[in-house]
């Protein structure tokens, strides 16, 4: 069993509080030992001297040898009104090197005690004084060897040691199996449910049936199961979508070759002079024109994510100069007036092509949505550079967008603001924005124009941004 197993450091923790428990049952089981074997020291050589005590003739050498070998102790003192008076004696082969007064013992003095004896392998002779039993005096004192106390005590801890081991050792495999069957059991199983739903997430089959008894387990297996579901079925929604889209792929490539076959037969009918046909020409060469922008922006759509930024140092004023005059055709009659309210001298950092699709996108849209109102308008390309980074404001004073563009704006196939756009625009504008590591955000839309904010950070951001594109 590995140590970095659940199993393994549960069964540490059992040895570890077993061992302490036992310490703790051993320490004042020895403590008590003690002390009832110097009270029962007392008691008999009570006994002794009181017997001796009711004549007044002189004891015998020999029984008094006897009572003091019964009592094991080597002297008897009991002081009775004040008068203190060895009643029983012998020979002490050693002074006296401590006294113990059981008296006024605490529970702490008398585990120290109980330590101090049990390790001290020499035969001491040490007095004890306590209180005499049946009101038999103020205070009995006898001497006696530490030897026969401490193979007493070496008797008693060993027989202690062996009867709580034994309990011991069977709460503790009891306590054991029961954490693993209630506990490590169940939660091996839900890794290894986890592992087996890893392994194809698809398959409803693998999905974890809570079945736990103890109820944080069984919460973690419902929470699990509710996500293996979720899960489940958002990745059959994504095949779903991705055959679709490669179904929606495949078509639009091949309608948008049928498509361009049918612009060169609608070029050829402009050019008839049938009134009938000049008047619905123009109408149909529009609808092939936007079904060809929908099929390529599809196509585009379906492509693989844009790959990162290639920055690099450049003009914005340039930029938008060469964006507005690119939607301000020469020859071509316009009601919408183009600004530029950029510094001649910003210096921006970003990819230029990138950010040209971003502004190009912005704009146009604003051009075709103050063209389809028949009313003069402008469109504005401000911009300006901050501690963070740089800002570029594109404004314009036309309707607005529609509720429902705003509502899904920069969601492709829904946010589209005007009629027959797909949204897919601002989709990939908001996408090639992110790209750089900034944002692209809607700041007001409503019947006296409409205004978007490009933020770019620094130089700092812009490299955090790729690198983390670039890595993955």
């Amino acid at each position: 069993m590995a140590v970095n197993t659940l199993s393994g450091r549960f069964l540490i923790l059992t040895t570890v509080f077993v061992v302490l428990a036992e310490a703790l049952i051993l320490l004042p089981g020895l403590a008590n030992f003690r002390e009832d074997y110097l009270l029962t020291r007392l008691e008999r050589a009570q006994i002794a001297s009181l017997a001796l005590l009711t004549t007044d003739t002189t004891i015998n050498p020999d029984l008094e040898k006897e009572l003091l070998a019964n009592a094991g102790v080597f002297n008897v003192v009991l002081r009775r009104n004040a008068v203190r008076q060895l009643v029983l004696s012998s020979p002490i082969p050693s002074p006296v090197t401590e006294t113990y007064d059981l008296r006024d013992s605490t529970e702490w003095t008398r585990i120290r005690d109980a330590v101090h004896s049990l390790f001290d392998f020499d035969n001491k002779v040490v007095r004890v004084l306590g209180e005499p039993v049946q009101q038999g005096g103020i205070v009995i004192e006898v001497t006696l060897a530490t030897e026969p106390m401490r193979i007493a005590m070496v008797e008693y801890g060993l027989r202690l040691l062996s009867i709580s081991a034994v309990f011991s050792v069977i709460t503790a495999v009891l306590l054991f199996l029961l954490v693993r069957r209630l506990m490590v059991v169940p939660i091996k199983r839900l890794v290894a449910h986890m592992a087996s739903y890893a392994e194809a997430p698809e398959d409803t089959r693998r999905i974890i049936t809570p079945e736990a008894s103890v109820e944080e387990l069984r919460v973690a297996e419902e929470a699990l199961a509710s996500m293996q579901k979720q899960l489940t079925a958002a990745l059959r929604q994504k095949e779903r979508l991705a055959q679709l889209g490669r179904a929606v792929a495949k078509i639009s490539h091949d309608l948008r070759n049928i498509l361009t076959t049918a612009q060169l037969f609608a070029d050829r009918m402009e050019s008839s002079e049938d009134p009938g046909v000049q008047r619905a020409a123009p109408k149909l060469m529009g609808s092939i024109g936007r079904a060809i922008n929908l099929c390529e922006s599809t196509l585009a759509f379906g492509k693989a994510e844009e790959p990162p930024p290639s920055l690099s140092r450049f003009m914005l004023a340039e930029l938008a100069n060469e964006v507005l005059e690119n939607e301000d055709l020469p020859g071509e009659k316009t009601i919408v007036e183009f600004i530029t309210d950029v510094p001649p001298n910003l210096v921006i950092r970003a990819d230029r092509e990138q950010l040209y699709r971003v502004l190009n996108n912005l704009v146009r849209n604003a051009r075709q949505a103050i063209e389809a109102t028949n009313t003069p308008g402008t469109i504005e390309i401000g911009a300006g550079e901050t501690a963070e980074g740089w800002w570029i404001r594109v404004q314009d004073s036309g309707p607005g967008l529609p509720a429902r563009a705003r509502d899904h704006l920069f969601q492709p196939f829904t946010g589209g603001a005007r009629s027959g756009g797909t949204g897919l625009g601002l989709a990939i504008a908001a996408e090639l924005i992110r790209g750089h590591g900034g944002r692209l955000d809607l700041v007001r839309s409503d019947e006296t124009g409409t205004e978007f904010r490009l933020f770019l950070p620094s130089s700092e951001g812009l490299d955090c941004a790729t690198d983390k594109r670039t890595s993955t």
